[in-house]
């Protein structure tokens, strides 16, 4: 740029110095005088650019179309070749940005790209770092900030994270209910043992319903166990009575036939003849 002698550079810049077209050197942060009309100085900025890359549509290994969008942080190391070997630095690192994410992320899997950021990542800034060195920029990190999936991807993975939870929840609930099993068992063998634990087990379960007081409690278990010492006791009584007799009874006597009447017997009649 002209200038008229004088010229300021910051301390975050560098100033390339060309007199009468051919490059003189590079200026430090300072003031510098120069010829009028003669030297030439471009500043170049040596700090950290933020770049974003807009949404780019590609289509995955596994054919799935989707929106990627990126961000690029780069910045200049060399004044000098960012101004003689290329004539805009920053388009430049746009465009080749934009395509590289294209082609990283389209040689890649749908479940690779939302799984796998961090070795995307780490892909495009090597291919990028490597192409901008000749320009004199140094790029130093890039990260995918945006994924747009179709309407109907988006539908299928919440299915499928859907099922994956609930086979979770079932495996939970059988572990669950094989822990519980085992653990009743130990109690019901406790419960054999120890009668009356299941009786103050029965007591305990009333004490905790009838805190509420809002129900009609029906406990019918007491009911069937006097049922079931009631037929005991019978039992055992009928075989007490048995044993103090010393026989069985007697079974009941079965009616006997009655016999057939006689047949009446045929008149004959020297006989009628008597008779009269």
């Amino acid at each position: 740029m002209p200038n008229l002698g004088v010229a300021v550079v910051r301390q975050y810049e560098r100033g390339v110095v060309f007199r009468l077209g051919r490059l003189r050197g590079v200026c430090k942060p300072g003031i510098h005088f120069m010829i009028p009309l003669t030297d030439r100085m471009w500043k170049v900025s040596l700090r950290t650019v933020t770049m974003p890359v807009p949404s780019q549509q590609v289509i995955t290994q596994d054919n799935v179309s989707i929106g990627v969008a990126a961000v690029a942080y780069y910045r200049r190391s060399d004044a000098v070749k960012s101004i003689v070997e290329i004539e805009n630095v920053s388009d430049a690192v746009g465009q080749i940005a934009q395509t590289t994410v294209r082609n990283i992320v389209g040689r890649s899997l749908l479940d690779q790209v939302l799984t796998d950021t961090q070795t995307l990542n780490l892909a495009i800034r090597e291919i990028l770092d490597r192409t901008t060195q000749q320009w004199g920029v140094y790029v130093l990190l890039v990260e995918l900030k945006d994924i747009e999936l179709p309407v109907s991807m988006q539908r299928a993975m919440a299915r499928q994270a859907e099922a994956e939870r609930e086979k979770r929840a079932k495996i939970i609930a059988a572990e669950g209910e094989a822990l519980s099993a085992g653990r009743l068992a130990e109690a019901a063998d406790v419960i054999a043992e120890h009668p009356i634990a299941l009786q103050l087990r029965n007591l305990q379960i009333l004490a905790e319903i009838a805190a509420e007081k809002n129900s009609t409690i029906v406990f019918p278990a007491q009911l069937l166990d006097s049922a079931s010492a009631i037929s005991r006791f019978v039992s055992e009584e009928s075989r007490g009575a048995v044993s103090r007799t010393g026989a069985a009874p007697k079974p009941p006597a079965t009616p006997t036939a009655l016999a057939p009447a006689p047949e009446p017997t045929p008149l004959r009649r020297g006989d009628s003849d008597d008779a009269h």
